[in-house]
């Protein structure tokens, strides 16, 4: 079997949550699995070998792209819900089904000028969240190489609000 379809059958179903007519892709039945966790990491860190940095988008971003970062020997940056970052940020809002809602970065989290990023979460929906990740890495001087998730969720065409930003998006897995 392909490492797609191990890892999509390592992901549990779980209907009706968070609420009615949702089937919510449970990832935790993958983390689980050492071994099988351990190839998806080595999967995109050999695919992006050669960026300065990777962003993790709070929270499940951080579960792939902190060892993304560590395999590559690269710094990882976290951007965070609004009030978790301490010290100065530049914060970036998104639309929401229901209102808005902010993510932030440190303002000085890269060290050096211009620098290569991999934007890295576990799943693509409609894109939004990622869409202000990206603005917030442009903000900061950052040239995202690519934007990578686990799952894609084709049918909300979450991907396409970031190729039009001229962002490569690569997904393990779409549904």
């Amino acid at each position: 079997m392909s490492l797609e379809e191990r890892v999509k059958e390592a992901i549990r179903d779980i209907p009706d949550y968070p609420k009615k007519g949702i089937i919510f892709k449970d990832i935790t039945t993958l983390l689980n699995k050492g071994e099988l966790f351990s190839e998806v990491i080595d999967y995109f860190a050999k695919k992006y070998p050669d960026v300065d940095y990777v962003c993790g988008i709070e929270s499940r971003g951080f579960i792939f792209g902190a060892p993304i970062a560590v395999k590559n020997k690269k710094g990882f940056v976290p951007i965070r819900k609004k009030g978790k970052l301490p010290s100065t940020t530049v914060a970036e809002k998104y639309a929401l089904e229901y209102g808005f809602d902010e993510i932030e970065m440190h303002i000085d989290a890269f060290e050096i000028k211009n620098p290569k990023v991999l934007l890295v979460d576990d799943l693509i929906a409609t894109g939004g969240t990622a869409e202000a990740a990206v603005k917030l890495i442009k903000k900061l001087g950052g040239r995202v190489v690519a934007a990578v998730f686990l799952i894609e969720l084709t049918f909300l065409d979450g991907a396409k609000k970031l190729k039009e930003m001229g962002v490569e998006v690569d997904s393990l897995v779409k549904y």
